[in-house]
């Protein structure tokens, strides 16, 4: 059974940084994690997500050089390094994992947005 439970979201300005933590059990080293985030009224966005097993991370295109995503060796605790934050990063940040393999094959990954295990979700706010 996958557990995950976010933290480190909060309030910054514009260009501001944060780092979100999730806290993730019953992974394995195939498994995949990332985030996504929901603004009001929007859909969910893929933000980031690692593939364990070979490696590879991808990267929503609106936060493309400015976030890193991260896992410790352990895998059980994953996270999101949000860099030069803009207003329009304001949402909710959920934490989502897969325990085991993510291939859908020839070379395409399932998306962090359809992930089934899902944490509660952490907010973070940037003004301007």
């Amino acid at each position: 059974q996958v557990r995950l439970v976010e933290s480190g979201g909060g309030s910054v300005q514009l260009g501001g940084s944060l780092t979100l933590s999730c806290a993730a059990s019953g992974l394995t080293k195939t498994s995949c994690l990332g985030w996504f985030r929901q603004a009001p009224g929007k859909e969910r966005e893929a933000v980031a997500t690692i593939y364990n097993a070979d490696g590879h991370t991808e990267y929503g295109d609106s936060v493309k050089g400015r976030f890193t995503i991260s896992q410790n060796d352990a895998k059980n605790t994953g996270y999101l390094q949000m860099n030069s934050l803009e207003p329009e990063d304001t949402a909710i940040y959920y934490c989502a994992a897969e325990p085991t393999y993510c291939a859908l094959g020839g070379g395409r990954w399932v998306n962090v947005v359809d992930f089934e295990n899902i944490g509660q979700g952490t907010q973070v706010t940037v003004s301007s």
